[in-house]
């Protein structure tokens, strides 16, 4: 993927979003931490708004975070600029009824007519591709969705290990767009840029990087890296956007000026910061939504049938 974009009107550079035709700048803004219940609802539309103003245009959001608070605070933050971005959310039903029931949710609190990508949320259990793919499966309401333009394209996201990715791209469908983790810690444990980037490239499917930071900036916090080094990492690697959690007007403004100003990572300047990580990294000490459950939301756990964390922990 070429590295020198155009920029929009915010100077922020543009990728193309694979094969869809769509272009997103190379931030997009995670919805999740937006409905944080210490963020007000006004400071959370200010930051939407004030994003999309500035040139952000990849709006990342899921059926489940925060129980809908977080697409419903999205659905107010867009109006009178829904046409400015692209809009994604994330389906958590593995079957077409629940699916359907998900979609319907998901179009109400955005308050909108349509859903630019709809992607299947964390496919991180092996058997999810199974569940999906099933007669009556969650496959059957997305393409109906599509069909019916409720939805335009359609993707599957997931964290926690790169063969279960490989098997959804096995599957007899062609796949829009792909999310997953991208991070510089990667690169050496379950890699999900050494394992399954390059097939999403050479298909021509979007990749939209995720956890660049490690999904709580573990990678600053415990590992010492900057925030400059690990979001200009993944965004020397051939994806269309890197979706990042941003809660405040600050981090806004400083993942708005890097994004501005962003140049990639010489070869070297990569081989050096992955040295640098390494003896950290082998083990996934640091990538804890590949090597615990930490990161899996409740909806999931509780369709695989996993007893609560905290109930596991006392146990």
């Amino acid at each position: 993927m070429e590295q020198t974009a155009k920029k929009n009107h915010g100077g922020i550079p543009v990728r193309p979003l694979g094969k869809t035709g769509l272009e997103a700048s190379i931030i997009g803004l995670g919805g999740a931490h937006l409905a944080q219940p210490q963020i007000e609802q006004s400071e959370s539309l200010r930051i939407i708004q004030t994003a999309i103003d500035e040139g952000i245009t990849f709006l990342d959001n899921a059926w489940d975070y925060y129980e809908g608070e977080a697409e419903r605070r999205m659905g107010l933050g867009i109006q009178g600029r829904r046409d400015q971005v692209v809009l994604m959310t994330k389906v958590c039903g593995r079957d077409r009824k629940t699916a359907e029931e998900n979609l319907h949710d998901s179009l109400r609190r955005l308050k909108t007519d349509v859903i630019d990508i709809w992607q299947f949320h964390e496919i991180n259990y092996d058997n999810d591709p199974d569940w999906i793919f099933a007669p009556d499966g969650a496959l059957e309401t997305a393409v109906r969705a599509r069909e019916a333009g409720k939805v335009r394209f359609i993707g599957f996201t997931g964290h926690k290990s790169p063969h279960i990715l490989l098997k959804m791209l096995d599957q007899d469908f062609d796949w829009d767009t792909c999310q997953m983790p991208i991070n510089v810690m990667d690169a050496h444990f379950r890699s999900f840029q050494g394992e399954v980037l390059p097939e999403l490239n050479r298909r021509g499917i979007a990749a939209l990087g995720m956890k660049s930071l490690g999904g709580a900036a573990q990678f600053v916090k415990n590992a010492g890296l900057t925030v400059e080094q690990c979001r200009r990492y993944a965004l020397s690697l051939p994806i269309s956007t890197l979706i990042s959690g941003l809660a405040s007007l600050d981090e806004l403004q400083q993942a708005i000026a890097l994004a501005r100003n962003f140049t990639p990572l010489t070869e070297g300047e990569k081989t050096a910061l992955l040295e640098r990580v390494r003896a950290e990294a082998t083990d996934g000490r640091h990538e804890w939504f590949k090597t615990t459950q930490f990161y899996d939301s409740k909806p999931h756990r509780d369709q695989h049938g996993f007893p609560p964390i905290r109930a596991a922990i006392e146990e």
